[in-house]
């Protein structure tokens, strides 16, 4: 499943192409959403959002398009005249080109989620959700209130999208071994100084997913060409510390990462640089 930082990407390109005012031929060329489709046709993107996982695309006396990828979704952007559609095509946006070039259409294939809804219900979707540390209005402290004084493993914690919105199960690894936190620590038992840290490592790290359109979580002193070792092949892209590298060396102390399921999920980490 996509991480926050593809949603927030995919937001500001749906407002880059189609944003300016210029109506928007809207239609789904695979049938599930032909009713949605029709009321946004030929109304103007007005807003793209993203909060978490969730795309918001806004149009303005209709409502709102709520896209939720899931497991499966996908989105092409295309530029010129919208050729004929492949596949289950759910909802197709197309438009003139924007001053300067750009996408001509977007098709958005596969997702969990593609929904017609209200700012009331937006508000109720955003409103389960934790904060996003990519947005501006986040409130670490909200996460935190959720945190303190749980019993539930901080990782396990990490991935409740009431928590912390948009981290998935790189992020969550990945931020635990930089901070040097047991991912098996209780939520109860985590400093408020450890949190602001995590925090803060976690909202740097999805801005940078966002400025390079992949997870890159190594420090300087451990990419390849610093520690002279192979580059890292992987469909996911990106350098990363521990987040499906069982086995391997640590890039830090040499020590095996290891991996177990946690509540359902694949958990990587090192033993020695996140001592219980």
């Amino acid at each position: 499943m996509p991480e926050g930082h593809t949603i927030h990407r995919l937001a500001a390109a749906y407002g880059r192409h189609f944003g300016g005012g210029r109506p928007v031929a809207a239609s789904s060329p695979q049938g599930k959403f032909a009713d949605g489709a029709a009321l946004i046709d030929g109304q103007p993107l007005t807003s793209a959002e993203a909060h978490g996982k969730n795309l918001f695309l806004g149009f303005s006396g209709v409502g709102w398009v709520h896209i939720h990828l899931g497991l499966y979704g996908k989105v092409t952007f295309g530029e010129g005249p919208a050729p004929a559609p492949v596949g289950q095509v759910r909802l197709r946006l197309s438009g003139s080109a924007a001053p300067g070039g750009g996408a001509g259409w977007a098709d958005l294939r596969g997702p969990s989620t593609c929904a017609l809804i209200t700012g009331a219900e937006r508000d109720a979707v955003t409103g389960r959700l934790g904060p996003d540390p990519l947005r501006g209005d986040a409130d670490a402290e909200r996460a935190w209130l959720r945190v303190t004084g749980r019993r539930i493993a901080i990782a396990e914690l990490l991935l409740d999208q009431r928590v912390v919105a948009g981290a998935g199960n790189i992020y969550r690894a990945e931020v635990l071994f930089r901070g040097g936190i047991d991912p098996y620590r209780p939520g109860r038992d985590l400093t408020r100084a450890e949190w602001d840290s995590l925090w803060l490592d976690l909202a740097a790290l999805m801005r940078e997913g966002v400025r390079l359109g992949r997870i890159d979580t190594v420090r300087p002193q451990h990419t390849p060409e610093a520690m002279g070792r192979p580059p890292r092949q992987d469909e996911h892209g990106g350098e990363v510390y521990v987040y499906r590298r069982a086995g391997s060396a640590c890039h830090v102390c040499g020590t095996p990462v290891r991996a177990a399921v946690l509540a359902a999920r694949n958990l990587f980490w090192c033993p020695v640089c996140q001592p219980r």
